[in-house]
């Protein structure tokens, strides 16, 4: 059965498609079978790993018209299923009494045929992050080191403890990922400190692995290759690496 792990943070801009394509590359470049779902009506994340956004789409299989099979693109690094901006209609087009469990049930069809499956996130609390945090297994928040990133975290947290109330009480918040982190500034500890708080409220931690500042990062995306695969010696690449083998080991051992 897939291990289903959304990344979220209503803040953008903090590292959600980056993590999510590393994760997936790490994964894959482990034997693993890996299926990533676009959430996000901006497609960066398809952009990045290199699939095409156009036939059948994550809105698509949102709306029920097709199935997740059907919806998935093959690419070099792995399994995608689109986004595009007719996604962001979702919000008003989805109005069925279940329909915080639409992608749940949609994923059913494949969750044998994956070790992972991995959704990015929008950077909004819509219908669209239900559907993900009632489907997924876990939860990894990244944030960066600035007070706006902190505030994003604290207003998911609202969402994440209703979803585990009424819709998945099994959803497991694995930790808040500090990224594009750097030790030398003093903001950097004292947003750290402060995201501690949440954490706790949330019955998780801020996670040990700390991502560092890389240009690698912003480049990988136009080479349509994830950070390890484009940088795999740089100190955020090997951080992911590590990051993945502690929080997976099972999908992170060699086959």
């Amino acid at each position: 059965m897939s291990k289903i792990i959304a990344v979220t943070n209503q803040k953008g801009g903090v590292g959600k498609t980056t993590t999510c394509s590393a994760l997936a590359g790490i994964f894959r470049k482990n034997g693993k079978s890996v299926l990533a779902i676009d959430l996000d009506p901006q497609g960066n994340l398809s952009f990045s790993l290199g699939a095409d956004d156009s036939g059948l789409t994550i809105h698509d299989v949102m709306q029920e018209k097709c199935t997740v099979k059907q919806a998935v693109k093959h690419t070099p690094i792995c399994d995608v299923i689109t986004s595009n901006i007719l996604l962001s209609g979702t919000e008003l087009e989805l109005k069925q009494q279940d329909r915080e469990f639409v992608l749940k049930r949609s994923l059913a069809q494949v969750e044998n045929d994956y070790d992972a499956i991995i959704i990015d996130t929008p950077p909004a609390l819509s219908i669209l992050t239900i559907n993900a945090y009632t489907a997924s297994n876990d939860l990894i928040i990244p944030m960066t080191p600035e007070v706006l990133s902190l505030q994003g975290i604290s207003q998911v947290k609202d969402t994440i403890l209703a979803v585990k109330k009424y819709y998945n009480k099994t959803l497991n918040v694995r930790g808040i990922l500090l990224t594009r982190y750097s030790s030398k500034y003093l903001l950097s500890e004292e947003v750290a400190e402060m995201a501690e708080i949440i954490a706790k409220q949330l019955g998780t931690q801020i996670l040990p692995i700390r991502i560092s500042s890389c240009i690698a990062a912003a480049e990988a995306p136009a080479h349509q290759q994830t950070l390890v695969e484009y940088s795999p010696k740089c100190r955020a690449a090997r951080e992911y690496t590590r990051l993945a083998e502690e929080l997976y080991p099972e999908l992170t051992a060699a086959e």
